[in-house]
């Protein structure tokens, strides 16, 4: 297999990660920003949290279904041209969702940002898979995310500032511009796609733990039966999707609704969370080529960091209406560790697979984060609606929450403790 273009120098691999971090920039803010709007759209359009839910869910199905797709595209025309097509696609969504007059509308125009943002980071992850070595792999990897939380903490504070001057639907008017200008960078910055040769069959198993390519329903079939994929699977779904469907929704009704702060003191409070969001990514692409050197994969590190994420959540709900917002900002960042998951599945397969297996694990995680957005919604109206208060009904779904994410926690230390010898995927050279 030969990979175009590798081995980049700095200053055009600096250019070409910033071209893509621009365009996440605005797919986060897309993505949070009904955090920040929940209460608008509850007080103008008098939406339940069943319906809130469902509103913000619609991005993640629009994103979800494509992902199968997106895989195959990228790995048969390349992340700079399908990124390209899709964003024009985001583009009319958003536009689409400053028209919205009814609930439906703004659904439909919801899904398809969703649809049209989809390839806003599996697009340049299979871009650094192609161009990038391992640790610089990961190291790309964290500071995407860091430029996703910087969109993220853009959707909070600056949102409620920006609200009476331009409204909910100048805003997305607004970020429609944004993005056409994004997609200049990437045509003007991004390597041009060159095809990938296909890997040849081995007629018997598969060699040094990874796996070849064949058709693109082979390959998905491959990447979903491979032990590395299962493994981790039931944390991208559960903690990797909660985390993000905690962020970018609820735990600003929490603020409000539990915790009574007004819209705009939960604002600040998701401000803080997204900030520390932004230090934490930061933080993971610094250290990361040196952990990795001392031996600690990914894998390791999530088993040691991430259960104090859990005691955490089950802290926040033990307190309710008494947790201060630093504690969700806390919770985020020991939860953040997850998303080490992403590469590590990425770097067990060969560059040819990298499109497929990065987004089979997207496919998984905002699975997740729809289920859970909408599922935490529809068991706070089903509480509500057999007489529970306020208070209680959070504390309950939030633990049904809790409780999932320590079963996955379970499930990945089974594998581990049922072959003790497996290793952990190793970054590729």
């Amino acid at each position: 297999m030969s990979i175009p273009g590798a081995g980049l120098g700095l200053r055009r691999a600096l250019a070409v990660f910033i071209a893509f971090a621009v365009v996440y920039f605005f797919s986060a803010l897309l993505r949070a920003v009904t955090a920040t709007l929940a209460p608008v759209f509850s007080a103008e359009l008098g939406l339940a949290a069943g319906e809130l839910g469902l509103l913000a869910g619609a991005y993640f199905l629009g994103f979800a279904v494509m992902q199968l797709p997106l895989g195959s595209a990228l790995d048969r025309w390349g992340p700079r041209r399908v990124l390209l097509a899709f964003l024009s696609a985001a583009v009319v969504g958003c536009v689409a969702f400053a028209a919205a007059g009814t609930l439906s509308h703004l659904l439909m125009a919801r899904l398809l940002i969703g649809v049209g943002v989809s390839a806003c980071l599996m697009a340049p992850l299979t871009c650094f898979r192609h161009h990038f070595s391992g640790g610089a792999q990961l190291r790309a990897n964290s500071w995407m995310l860091m430029t996703g939380s910087l969109g993220m903490l853009a959707s909070t504070l600056p949102v409620q500032w920006l609200l009476p001057v331009l409204g909910w639907r100048g805003l997305f008017l607004a970020v429609a511009a944004g993005l056409v200008l994004a997609m200049v960078g990437v045509l003007a910055l991004v390597p041009r796609d060159t095809p990938l040769r296909s890997a040849p069959v081995p007629k018997a198993g598969v060699a040094a733990g990874t796996i070849p390519q064949g058709s693109a329903a082979a390959g998905y079939r491959q990447v979903f039966s491979h032990p590395a994929f299962l493994r981790v699977a039931p944390l991208g779904f559960f903690a990797y999707g909660g985390l993000i469907a905690m962020q970018s929704l609820w735990i600003g009704p929490w603020l409000t609704q539990v915790g009574g702060r007004s819209p705009a003191q939960a604002a600040q409070g998701l401000f803080l969370v997204n900030l520390a969001m932004l230090c934490a990514f930061f933080c993971w692409g610094l250290a990361m080529p040196s952990l990795i050197r001392l031996g600690w994969a990914g894998e390791r590190l999530i088993a040691r960091v991430w259960p104090l994420g859990v005691l955490l959540l089950v802290l926040i709900v033990w307190q309710a209406q008494h947790a201060p917002a630093w504690l969700w900002a806390l919770w985020c960042v020991c939860t953040s560790v997850v998303s080490l998951s992403q590469p590590a599945v990425a770097q067990v397969f060969p560059a040819e697979l990298a499109g497929r297996a990065l987004s089979a694990f997207n496919l998984v995680i905002f699975s997740g984060v729809f289920l859970l957005q909408w599922g935490i919604g529809l068991a706070i109206d089903a509480l509500r609606a057999a007489g529970w208060a306020v208070v209680p009904t959070y504390q309950a779904a939030f633990a049904g929450f809790a409780l999932a994410c320590t079963l996955s926690f379970l499930w990945l230390n089974a594998w581990r403790w049922c072959a003790p010898g497996r290793p952990s995927p190793q970054p590729a050279p």
